[in-house]
């Protein structure tokens, strides 16, 4: 909860003493249970977080609770049948641009714009080095192909309900896969929405 509150930022050591007498004093279970519901009331995870994730920073603590929600919900990476999210990050692998970097880049985004946080799924590096810098439209329209009995392209999913799982535990828009390309922008701003979700999941878990 720190983490994603910034609650120990600034002062830690009043903090920490604030708490300390105030579980002293209420016990662990009460005191924490009402800090939770005062710190992350559901317009947290609906509103004040996915603006928090409006950012380009690859350790920003939002998208590392993002990962580690991903590792202890058991998700597979992104068009992975059986590689997990937990494998990609033991291994060091490629985070991958839904939207590729170049493919923005050519349509004259700014570095800040394309390294979105929510514009990053983890990925298996033969998976993003086969997606290169195609448009979004294209490989999911291809996706779809492979899940028809046409060429295997990207990852090992032949199956399209397995696919659209994938799509959602990767909490990608399903929108990607009805044929269009949805605006950038707007893809950025559902996809923390649902990234925000998986990370309350995972909150709510612990």
């Amino acid at each position: 909860m720190s983490i994603l509150t910034g609650r120990y930022m600034g002062s830690p050591e009043t903090s920490f003493d604030q708490d300390i007498r105030q579980i002293d004093s209420r016990g662990l279970a009460t005191y924490a249970n009402s800090v939770i519901e005062s710190q992350l009331p559901d317009t947290f995870w609906t509103g004040m977080l996915p603006q928090q994730m409006d950012t380009s920073s690859g350790q920003s603590p939002y998208f590392l609770a993002y990962q580690a929600a991903q590792v202890k919900l058991g998700d597979k990476g992104f068009l992975s049948r059986d590689i997990t999210a937990q494998d990609l990050l033991l291994n060091r692998s490629d985070v991958h641009h839904v939207y590729p970097r170049n493919f923005l880049k050519k349509a004259g985004l700014s570095k800040s714009q394309y390294n979105q946080i929510a514009n990053f799924v983890l990925a298996q590096s033969e998976i993003n080095i086969a997606i290169g810098d195609q448009s979004p439209e294209v490989y999911f329209k291809e996706l779809i192909k492979q899940c028809g009995n046409g060429p295997k392209k990207y990852g090992g999913i032949t199956d399209l309900e397995e696919l659209r799982n994938n799509i959602k535990v990767s909490c990608l828009p399903e929108a990607l896969l009805a044929g269009g390309l949805p605006d950038y922008d707007e893809f950025l701003e559902e996809r923390r929405k649902l990234m925000a979700q998986k990370i309350k999941t995972w909150f709510e878990v612990l």
